[in-house]
């Protein structure tokens, strides 16, 4: 695939998202809905509009949105992949990370990516074809070997599993690396270990629009990516490594 036009129109729609996403967040943080430990705001619909709008005007793929579904009945072998907002409870207490992502996939496989951190005005992107950045350098994952001395990413879904035995198990496995995050952005989590800053991130139960484009772009910066057990939801349990790790899937 010859993904050069469709990387240029992916950022194009991330970086008008985020900037509409900043100058416009008084308005658009208001709560549509917030359920137990999930929560949807304008700015969730609107610029998940936004970005449908200006990837249909130059791309005839169907597209999967978080919050609209997909755009056809059969999205077929090629398709988008957005959320508009990955990170929206930070966003709606100003905890500076979230973003903008947009991935395609093609056959099953997401094979490019692009996540647009508008806090700090930090696009991230790769694809099959093009080789991992953050903005205009190269990005690639760390290589730690060893879980002691390696920081893992992860989070906790909303339906996750908090039984006893549940989080003994949990915590067994957290005990084995130097440092865990919860940062409440499965993209950022990404980017960060396609950037080296972590050295493995785990989801079980994810939906494919938070990790998608960060799939694209671990792989594209050297790093390892499994998406097993996808549900017709479109869940899936997602570990991105840099490699080294790429055995460990987290069990």
């Amino acid at each position: 695939m010859n993904l050069d036009n469709e990387l240029k129109l992916a950022k194009l729609a991330a970086k008008n998202a985020g900037i509409f996403l900043t100058k416009e967040k008084v308005s658009l943080s208001k709560t549509i809905y917030s359920q137990q430990k999930d929560i949807k705001l304008d700015a969730d619909i609107q610029t998940e509009a936004l970005i449908k709008d200006l990837l249909s005007k130059d791309s005839d793929y169907p597209i999967l949105g978080e919050e609209s579904g997909p755009s056809v009945k059969d999205l077929g072998i090629t398709y988008w992949v957005i959320d508009p907002l990955d990170g929206t409870a930070n966003y709606a207490r100003n905890i500076p990370i979230c973003c903008v992502s947009i991935a395609l996939i093609h056959a099953g496989d997401p094979v490019l990516g692009v996540i647009y951190d508008f806090n700090h005005d930090d696009m991230y992107s790769g694809s099959i074809n093009h080789k991992a950045k953050l903005n205009n350098n190269e990005i690639n994952v760390s290589d730690i070997s060893d879980k002691s001395k390696g920081t893992l990413v992860t989070g906790l879904p909303a339906k996750t599993d908090f039984s006893d035995s549940a989080i003994q198990k949990m915590i067994g496995d957290f005990q084995s690396w130097k440092k865990i995050r919860m940062i409440g952005s499965a993209a950022m989590a990404a980017v960060y270990v396609a950037s080296g800053k972590a050295d493995l991130y785990k989801e079980y139960g994810i939906y494919l629009w938070d990790i998608a484009a960060g799939a694209a772009i671990v792989k594209a910066a050297g790093g390892h990516i499994s998406l097993l057990n996808h549900n017709d939801i479109h869940q899936v349990d997602a570990f991105f490594s840099n490699t080294y790790l790429e055995n460990e899937h987290g069990r």
